[in-house]
Parts: C-alpha cells; structure tokens; sequence
C-alpha cells in the first residue's frame, strides 16, 4: 500500500462519528509520511542489503492520543502495512517484523509528533527464511505470512503465488521447531520439491510458492 492508497483508507476509516475529530489538527496520513522518511533517513548498506528500522514508535500528545484511540489498533495496523510496502519500493531489508506502537510524550503540544525507528531483529531469531535476493526474515514466536498481499509479512511479487499463500509458524506438537502450513493456495506449495499442506521445516529446506524459492536455516 503506498501513501495514497493509506490516505483513501484512512478517509473511510475516520467517517461518520469520528470526522468532527479530524478535521483540524495532527491528521493520520501525516504519520505515514514521518514513518516513510524515518525508513529513508536511518537506512545502512549491509552485506545482507539495505537494511531500514523495522519498529517505530508515533510520539504524540494526550489530546491528539485521546483522538486517536478509537481507532487506534487500526492505524497502527495500517501503518505496518505502509512500511512493509515502503521496503518493497524501495528494496529494503528488516531484520525482523514490521511494528509500529503509539505512546503518549506529555510536553508535546496538539497537532505535533515524532517517529523513532529502531533496527531491531525477533526473539529466536536463530531461525530464518533465506529470500531469493538474499535477504533473510527471522523467525519468532508470531506466525509469519507469504504471499503477493502488502500486508503479508512477506510479499512476493509472483503472480503464480496466490495473496496470502503460506504461513510459518512455532510447531504446537511440543517438540519445537517450525512449520509451514499451505493456506489454501491455487498453485499449491511444495518442500523441495514435493507438494504438502503442512510440513515440519528442517535445515536447508527449500519452500517453493509459486515460482519463488525460500531456503529455511536453523541453527
């Protein structure tokens, strides 16, 4: 999703009930905006790619905080959304998932903010999918999605892959470890080289979405 498909979003999200509250002061989109830049400013070469900050955290004050919370889980959602397609455009590689949180600094003054990003890669990072550029995406605690939609956690610009294709996950059978389940794709997904619909990942697997190939490491 780029800048003006947020804008559209955010115009329907902010209808009815909650318009009157948007009309003067800090506006939604700019938050966007700030993030982008953020991305922009504080991106570094590194062996692995153009690395970008991943976490960000919107600074504002208690009355823009206090306009914002009805809708906040939903901005916040959004704005993932825009960073993850912001690294798309722009090859940018994160160390770990894409988060954004809103905090309240008490000496900030009504329709100012601030946007922090941080590097920060995922707990157990120990795990990770090796992408066909070479950039890796770690592997936690949450669940981790695959396919052509911005929202997915990794987006595939492959039109044999279907818009939310796969999911790798923590194991729930005790023994650890991770797996990838098929989500119902058209194309179907295959583990080097042969078709599954959940299937124990183990070192050095490849994970073929589409005409994408995935390599799975653990250490």
């Amino acid at each position: 999703m780029g800048l003006q498909q947020f804008e559209r979003r955010l115009e329907r999200l902010v209808e009815g009930a909650f318009a009157k509250a948007f009309r003067s002061g800090l506006q939604p989109v700019e938050m966007g905006r700030r993030l982008t830049r953020e991305m922009d400013l504080q991106r570094t070469v590194a062996p692995r790619g153009t690395l970008t900050p991943n976490h960000f955290t919107v600074m504002v004050g208690p009355a823009d905080r206090a306009h914002f919370q009805p809708i906040e889980a939903e901005l916040l959602r959004e704005l993932v959304g825009v960073a993850k397609e912001h690294a798309r455009i722009e090859n940018y590689v994160f160390l770990g998932a894409a988060v954004v949180e809103m905090a309240t600094d008490p000496e900030m003054a009504p329709g100012t903010l601030e946007v922090v990003g941080e590097m920060r890669a995922d707990a157990g990072g120990a795990a990770q999918l090796v992408l066909p550029d070479g950039s890796r995406h770690s592997l936690g605690a949450a669940p981790v999605s695959i396919g052509r939609l911005p929202e997915c956690d990794v987006v595939l610009a492959d039109a044999n892959a279907s818009r939310r294709h796969v999911e790798v996950r923590q194991s729930t059978d005790g023994a650890g470890g991770f797996v990838v389940i098929d989500l119902g794709s058209t194309n179907g997904t295959k583990v080097n080289g042969v078709g599954i619909h959940s299937h124990r990942l183990h070192h050095g697997d490849e994970i073929t979405i589409g005409s994408t190939h995935l390599r799975f490491e653990a250490q």
